[in-house]
């Protein structure tokens, strides 16, 4: 051995590492040194592309049916392998989970949350020129042994994946009150803490209502808890109260739409109604190291309908994603997630979300600015 060699047992010892995080760590080296003639090429965000090639990705959940249908009884693709290898021919590179159960019939049976099937599964994304970036997960809603123990599980399993970030599909918390956001601040900056000493970056994905105003100030009522407000958002306390190292959002950019459809008056604390009208390509860039991940959602404008959009494939809505992916700042550095809540098609249309996927992509790879 050279001296400049890397010895893998003594860089084991060195790092602290596990035999499974070993074993995560040099497969996600060799994935990288087999994607090298791929993503190296493009330099991010070169010729206007606003999503380069290695960065368009899929959250799971999009194309949930066909995870979950049985292949011995559907024409179409089955269960994670199937629909993996067809994600990758479209030419999705990014993957996102939304959990790890398919149908039991399919290769792998029924649930992949263990270490076994996390091995598993890293195959088939390394054999594809696939990389997992994060799963829409749980976090502990407490901080005890027992649930500190089932959160390294999970960072062990993300990182047996290859992901680089570790999350869930839910707010830090439902409630209105600072009181309630500060806990969960406390207990995100713990977990999220956690979560980096695995090498992930944990991060929280939001619907509309965490982008709603807190209850801060004014009178009380009959249990004490204030009915007015400041003007701050739920999510813009959350961001000033966790730590920028450890703690990280998924901005689904719809809800975000959503949010600035739905939420744009408070009542301050003198009773005023004030406007404030939410911009979320500006909350994105005043810290956009902040938002690794995006959910590429997008919706056509319908005002009779309570949140003012309907969903829609990517590059079918009236969502300007060519301006705000130019004004988050960072051109080409984040991770789109395409998600389409409504694809799947039932009965009438059982392969949709899978056509409507080859849709989007080929709408992610057009986009320009």
């Amino acid at each position: 051995m050279h001296d400049n060699d890397v010895n893998p047992l003594k860089l084991v010892s060195k790092l602290g590492l596990n035999r499974r995080q070993f074993f995560a760590a040099t497969t996600g080296v060799a994935a990288a040194v087999t994607l090298t003639g791929t993503a190296a090429k493009a330099a991010p965000g070169a010729n206007g592309i606003l999503i380069p090639a290695p960065r368009r990705g899929i959250i799971l959940y999009t194309v949930r049916d066909a995870v979950g249908r049985d292949p011995l009884t559907s024409p179409y693709a089955s269960g994670f392998k199937e629909v993996l290898t067809e994600l990758s021919s479209i030419g999705y590179r990014q993957i996102e989970f939304a959990g790890f159960r398919q149908h039991a019939n399919a290769e792998g049976g029924a649930d992949l949350n263990t270490v076994a099937g996390a091995t598993q599964l890293r195959a088939w994304l390394d054999e594809l020129g696939l990389e997992a970036e994060g799963n829409h997960g749980s976090i502990p809603s407490t901080i005890t042994d027992t649930t500190i123990a089932q959160f390294d599980t999970a960072c062990e399993i993300a990182n047996i994946l290859g992901m680089g970030h570790i999350g869930t599909g839910s707010d830090p918390t439902g409630s209105a009150y600072v009181a309630d956001w500060e806990a969960a601040a406390a207990r995100w900056n713990f977990f999220g803490e956690r979560a980096a000493q695995h090498g992930l970056k944990l991060y929280t994905h939001n619907h509309d209502i965490a982008y709603s105003f807190l209850l801060d100030s004014g009178p009380l009522d009959a249990q004490g808890r204030p009915t007015r407000s400041s003007g701050i958002r739920r999510l813009e306390h959350f961001l000033a109260n966790t730590d920028p190292k450890a703690v990280y959002l998924e901005m689904d950019i719809y809800w975000a739409h959503v949010a600035q459809y739905k939420h744009k008056t408070y009542t301050a604390p003198d009773g005023s109604v004030v406007t404030s009208v939410f911009d979320p390509a500006a909350v994105v860039a005043a810290q956009t190291s902040r938002f690794p991940l995006f959910h590429a959602k997008d919706g056509k404008v319908d005002t009779t309908q309570a949140n003012g959009y309907v969903m829609a494939p990517f590059g079918q809505g009236d969502i300007d994603y060519s301006t705000f992916l130019r004004r988050v700042g960072a051109k080409g550095s984040h991770n789109p997630m395409w998600e389409m809540d409504t694809a799947p098609g039932g009965t009438a249309a059982p392969n949709q979300s899978m056509e409507l996927s080859k849709v989007s992509y080929d709408n992610m790879a057009a986009l320009r600015g």
